[in-house]
C-alpha cells in the first residue's frame, strides 16, 4: 500500500505536469499573436503566473525530498526536481524567444502603419507617434531583462541543487564503503567464532578422553589393590 508521501509526491509531479504544459500551449498562443500589445501583455501575465504556480509546485518537491527516509527515495526525488527544473528554464527560453518575436512583429507592423498614417498626419502628432514607438521599445527591452533576471535566478538555484546532489551522492558513496568494510570485519568475526567452537569441541573431547583414562586408570588400581586374586 502506497505511504501518504508517495502519494503527495505523485500528486506534485502530476500537477508539475499539468503546469509545464499549460506553459507550452500559452507559448504557442503568443508566437501566433497577431497583435496589439495588450494582448500579448494578457498573454505574458498568465504566463508569468503559471511559471509562478510552477515554481512553487518544484520547491514542494524539492522540499517533499528532504523528508524521505530512504536515501534511494531522496536522490530520485531530486534528479526529477533538477530534471523539472531544467524543463521550465527551457520553457522559460522560449517564452523568452516567442516573447521578442511577437513584439518586433507588433513592433514592425505598428510602425508600418504608423509611418503610412505619417504623410497625412500634422507634425505634432508624427511626435507622438515617434514617442509612442519609444516607449514601445522601452517596454521591449524592460520585459528582456526582466525574463533574463529570471533565467538568472534559475541557473542559480540549479547550481546549488546540482552542488546538493554531488555531496549527497558522495554521502551515499562513503556509507557504501563502510558497509563494505564492515561486511568484511563480520565475515572475519565469524571464521574466527567457527574456529573457536572446534577448538572448544577438541578440547572438550581430549578433556573427555583423559577423565577416561584417569578413571580406567583408578578402577584398575583398585582392582588390584581389593581383588588381588581377580
Amino acid at each position: 500500500m502506497a505511504s501518504s508521501s508517495d502519494v503527495h509526491v505523485r500528486i506534485c509531479g502530476q500537477e508539475i505536469i499539468k503546469y509545464d504544459l499549460q506553459i507550452k500551449a500559452i507559448i504557442q498562443d503568443i508566437r501566433e499573436c497577431p497583435g496589439p500589445q495588450s494582448a500579448l501583455i494578457e498573454f505574458n501575465a498568465k504566463v508569468k503566473e503559471k511559471f509562478n504556480q510552477l515554481r512553487h509546485r518544484i520547491q514542494d518537491l524539492e522540499q517533499m525530498s528532504r523528508e524521505q527516509d530512504k536515501e534511494t527515495d531522496r536522490l530520485a526525488i531530486q534528479v526529477e526536481t533538477e530534471s523539472q527544473r531544467k524543463q521550465m528554464l527551457s520553457n522559460q527560453t522560449a517564452w523568452r524567444k516567442a516573447n521578442l518575436a511577437c513584439k518586433l512583429a507588433i513592433d514592425s507592423l505598428e510602425k508600418e502603419e504608423l509611418l503610412d498614417q505619417g504623410a497625412s498626419c500634422p507634425p505634432r502628432h508624427r511626435k507622438a507617434t515617434k514617442e509612442s514607438l519609444v516607449h514601445t521599445s522601452s517596454d521591449i527591452t524592460e520585459s528582456l531583462m526582466s525574463i533574463s533576471r529570471m533565467m538568472a535566478e534559475q541557473v542559480h538555484h540549479s547550481e546549488d541543487t546540482v552542488g546538493s546532489l554531488v555531496t549527497s551522492s558522495k554521502t551515499v558513496q562513503e556509507t557504501n564503503e563502510e558497509f563494505r568494510s564492515m561486511t568484511g570485519t563480520i565475515h572475519l568475526g565469524r571464521k574466527l567464532i567457527l574456529k573457536y567452537n572446534r577448538r572448544e569441541l577438541t578440547d572438550k573431547l581430549l578433556i573427555f578422553l583423559a577423565l577416561a583414562l584417569f578413571l580406567a586408570t583408578v578402577l584398575y588400581i583398585l582392582k588390584k589393590r581389593l581383588f588381588p586374586f581377580i
